[in-house]
């Protein structure tokens, strides 16, 4: 299905946008797993139209649960999903405000406090009632009651197990893994742990601020230790020192937190080992010699 096909089928969903016509398309930039577009009606309403010709099956109405379930946190400003269908979602256009400086930092300070707030939002287990997707890959979030058990068998074994399907998984890596696997009962108090609403994904294209404050988008929701949300803001940079000195105030860390942060990272280092490549070879291994050698 063509970018205008999907997006009339989407426009028809939505009950708000039935009667309006297109009055401008416009590609924007930054898509790496779907085209994204901004979206003009005749009615005034602008419109983030996000595309994929084939998309792994229901990963658009998996986004679209994600962004209901952080906004019903009323933590963050969170785009509204208005449609999604099979190769396509309709949301809420939010304009990005390019912030320096002391804006900035005072951008940062709201972040940190908004996330400090949706951790907050406690699950009675760890995992979600449906699965979703890590960028276009699978994330299993079969519920448990021991964050160890399930940060082990629903986060690092499935893609240490597809790294080995893609010949990413040599055989240091795969004893060194598998020591890690064994050993993570070391490093993870269960008993400090509660099942925080994470966003899932927090790297610093996922965040944006708006007029009305920092917003989310894209979101891989879960629930599970607070500590991976941040271990992710601090893998790949782009997230100013105010955002972590203010959720170190609104929700101090357990001690700890910064020996199991790489613990955290290393499942986002074998996401973008499986996506793009050896590229990120090294960092991973780096993560298991430490922690399995």
């Amino acid at each position: 299905m063509q970018p205008q096909q999907a997006l009339a089928a989407l426009l028809a969903d939505a009950e708000q946008m039935q009667h309006a016509a297109v009055r401008s398309m416009e590609a924007l930039a930054g898509g790496s797993i779907n085209r994204v577009y901004k979206v003009e009606l005749s009615s005034g309403t602008t419109l983030v139209f996000k595309w994929n010709a084939a998309p792994p099956p229901g990963f658009f109405a998996a986004e679209a649960d994600g962004l209901r379930t952080l906004q019903d946190a009323r933590a963050l400003r969170i785009p509204r999903v208005y449609a999604a269908g099979e190769h396509g979602i309709l949301l809420e256009w939010l304009p990005s405000v390019p912030q320096r400086g002391r804006e900035l930092r005072s951008a940062g300070r709201e972040l940190g406090e908004g996330l400090a707030k949706l951790h907050r939002a406690y699950g009675t287990a760890y995992g979600y009632p449906r699965d979703n997707f890590i960028g276009t890959l699978p994330q299993g979030n079969s519920q448990s009651q021991s964050w160890t058990a399930f940060y082990r068998d629903h986060r690092l074994r499935p893609q240490l197990q597809l790294a080995e399907r893609l010949g990413y998984l040599h055989a240091t890596r795969r004893r060194l893994a598998e020591r890690l696997l064994d050993r993570l009962p070391r490093f993870i108090d269960e008993s400090a742990v509660r099942p925080s609403l994470l966003h899932g994904d927090l790297w610093a294209g996922n965040w944006l601020e708006t007029p009305d404050g920092p917003a989310l988008i894209d979101p891989a929701v879960y629930y599970g230790d607070r500590e991976v949300d941040l271990a992710m803001a601090h893998l790949f940079g782009g997230f100013p020192r105010s955002f972590f000195e203010s959720y170190a105030a609104h929700y101090p860390l357990a001690p700890g937190h910064e020996e199991r942060r790489p613990i955290y990272q290393l499942y986002y280092l074998l996401v973008h080992l499986n996506l793009f490549g050896e590229a990120y070879g090294p960092q991973v291994d780096r993560v298991l010699v430490r922690y399995g050698g």
